[in-house]
């Protein structure tokens, strides 16, 4: 029995709760009604959302993920402070708690934050779905992708979407992902908002890519990535790979490892976390199917050599 495994078997009662709270969260299922039930719930009581708060620390028994997780939640704190004005709907008591901090903002996006929980449009662990917000606009989203649409512009909020406009449509399709927006009269793109970056391919005619700092022009099979302080230059890239997850695969090429962790976070329950940041942008390379993730994972532990350690809630430490 591992440490993790034993202190669980000690919990109380109300730290129980707070653990199935935190497997919803964890299993890619979860939705916006549960997202409020879980916000209640945090506010009972400060003894609550301390719950809450501790159970989401699954992986306190291995010191170096506790490491990255303590400096992660106080990062998110501070991020709180700052933007306190513009989270008017967490409320009082709960944004004041740890377990506020931890529904805005999960540690190391464990699981979907409370904006993903509330967007208009979700999918699930390994989920493909195609849906229509306005005439001439057809949408495919990746699995564990969030969106919402105001006035006629969408916002990307997390994941991966393609997106394509007709000859016939009469205005722009704008979609917004973090500090940018992208703009197309008939053209064909996918954006990918994980973390920090935003990466906007052109697959066909051309696309609008309007940054704080500049704006540019893709044409056909190029692509740019972008942060909120900083876009980079277009490079041109391989439609077959960039757009293998439209085929049910993923396909790494020369693919740093973290970008590879987060795909596959996508097509599996649980959440994968990498321990090595020094592995973290070794190249990849490989083809899977999209519904045999842990294909992948093997291959990665083979490849460098590194070992999976397994805990309640689905997660997972490579290193």
């Amino acid at each position: 029995m591992t440490r993790a495994e034993a202190e669980l078997q000690e919990l109380t009662p109300l730290d129980r709760e707070a653990h199935a709270w935190v497997r919803r969260l964890t299993s890619g299922e979860a939705t916006g009604a549960d997202a409020d039930a879980l916000r209640e719930w945090c506010r009972r009581s400060p003894a609550h959302a301390s719950a809450f708060s501790s159970a989401s620390r699954l992986w306190r028994a291995v010191e170096p993920a506790s490491k990255v997780l303590d400096e992660e939640a106080n990062r998110a704190a501070r991020q709180r402070s700052r933007t306190m004005a513009r989270r008017a709907f967490i409320g009082g008591a709960i944004a004041a708690s740890a377990g506020g901090v931890l529904l805005v903002r999960p540690p190391l996006d464990l699981w979907p934050s409370y904006s993903e929980l509330q967007a208009d449009f979700r999918t699930g662990v390994g989920e493909r779905r195609e849906i229509s917000v306005a005439d001439g606009v057809a949408i495919e989203m990746n699995a564990r992708t969030s969106l919402s649409v105001t006035d006629g512009v969408v916002e990307l909020i997390s994941g991966e979407a393609s997106f394509a406009a007709s000859e016939d449509r009469l205005r722009d399709l704008e979609v917004r992902a973090d500090s940018g927006t992208t703009a197309t009269a008939h053209g064909r793109f996918d954006i990918r908002r994980v973390g920090a970056e935003v990466r906007v391919t052109c697959y066909a005619n051309e696309v609008r890519v309007a940054h704080p700092s500049r704006t540019l022009m893709l044409r056909a099979q190029q692509q740019v990535s972008y942060r909120s302080g900083a876009i980079d230059e277009a490079v041109s890239i391989d439609p077959a790979i960039a757009s293998a997850w439209q085929r049910g695969l993923m396909v790494f090429d020369m693919t740093p490892l973290d970008e590879v962790i987060a795909d596959l976070n996508r097509y599996r329950t649980g959440h994968i976390v990498l321990l090595d940041r020094n592995l973290a942008r070794s190249p990849v390379n490989g083809r899977f199917r999209i519904d045999r993730p842990d294909d992948a994972l093997t291959q990665i532990e083979l490849a460098f050599g590194i070992k999976r350690r397994t805990l309640p809630g689905g997660l997972i430490l490579l290193g």
